[in-house]
């Protein structure tokens, strides 16, 4: 596909600098960009590489003069980028129509033009909205609804009377609607506690490969709109999470957590149950969350507390040897000053 830097521009309300109708045919790094590809340049770590780059062209956040190329000025490069790399990606690719090899339940209702690969199960009343695309070996179970434009990965698992919003992202082995762990103790046995509840994700939500989302005990495990998770997220029984939050991969959220609209949570955050965290709330990567966060707050490490006191903390580790000898020194001579002052005395 062929398009002109002007043609960029427009999509991605740019100014260009230089040569307009240059052609582009895709978009690359800089330093793997090679002749008709348009690159990006907005981090001043990677001059020497503009210096090299054989892009044709240039997204930048102001104009340089190491670059002898056009240049499309914009105010966010990062932002620029994702749409132009979306206009360049492949189509998804779709099975053109319905598998004979899919096992399909005659009492589901398919909307029109959906594309269901060999291998998939569909349940008992499951409705499947326009447009939705269902890789092999997934398995949609009874009463599950699905919204339109939605995409399933393989070995997507969506168990029984969950519900699936419109233009959602599901990745290669995720398991939405599972148990939540919940037990109570009879002597030394463990006694399980059904669990009653379903699964809701919202509209434009996208969750990482192989990401568990638990049913709930009772009413419902909510995502809510926008939301986008990486892999390997563990999300608890009936956890709320806010319109556009992000969480980042391996994290752990315990059940009932409410967390609200447009939070970001690091990699390897463990989250315990019942807390609530605010909107606007950051959480760096590997923090260990033991109570409630309040809007706005950024916090670090475990138990977390404010970034600046944990780079405080952070630094005296380094320096704990020393420190202790230092105190073992002064109480040796304050013990033997104390012997001396006694004596004194007699």
């Amino acid at each position: 596909m062929n398009i002109t830097l002007k043609e960029i521009a427009d999509l991605i309300r740019g100014e260009i600098l230089g040569d307009s109708q240059v052609t582009i045919s895709g978009i690359n790094a800089l330093d793997i960009a090679s002749e008709g590809e348009l690159s990006f340049f907005f981090d001043s770590r990677y001059r020497d590489m503009v210096k090299v780059t054989k892009a044709s062209a240039l997204i930048v956040s102001q104009p340089t003069d190491i670059y002898k190329g056009p240049q499309i000025l914009v105010q966010d490069p990062k932002l620029a980028y994702a749409r132009v790399a979306a206009f360049f990606a492949p189509q998804l690719p779709r099975f053109s129509g319905i598998s004979k090899d899919a096992n399909i339940d005659k009492t589901s209702s398919l909307g029109d033009n959906v594309s269901i690969y060999p291998m998939v199960y569909v349940g008992k009343k499951a409705v499947i909205g326009d447009n939705v695309t269902i890789f092999p070996g997934c398995f949609i179970g009874d009463r599950v609804r699905i919204g339109s434009g939605t995409v399933l990965y393989p070995n997507v698992t969506v168990m029984h009377d969950c519900i699936i919003g419109s233009n959602v992202i599901i990745h290669a082995g995720c398991v939405i609607g599972s148990d939540g762990f919940g037990f109570v103790r009879d002597g030394a046995k463990n006694v399980k506690i059904p669990q009653l509840g379903i699964v809701q994700i919202d509209d434009n939500v996208e969750i990482g490969a192989n990401s568990t989302i638990d049913r709930a005990t009772h009413g419902k495990t909510w995502i809510k709109t926008g939301v986008k998770t990486d892999n390997l997220v563990q999300i608890a029984h009936n956890v709320v999470i806010g319109e556009h939050t992000i969480i980042v991969a391996l994290t752990g959220i315990s059940g009932s957590v409410e967390i609200g609209r447009e939070v970001v949570i690091g990699g390897q955050v463990g989250i315990k149950d019942h807390v609530k965290i605010g909107d606007g709330a950051m959480i760096g990567s590997a923090a260990g969350v033991h109570k409630s966060i309040a809007s706005g707050e950024a916090v670090l490490g475990n138990p977390t507390m404010p970034p600046r006191l944990w780079l405080k903390t952070r630094g005296l580790i380094a320096r704990l040897p020393e420190i202790n000898d230092h105190i073992r020194n002064l109480e040796k001579r304050l013990e033997i000053l104390e012997r001396l002052l006694k004596g004194g005395g007699t």
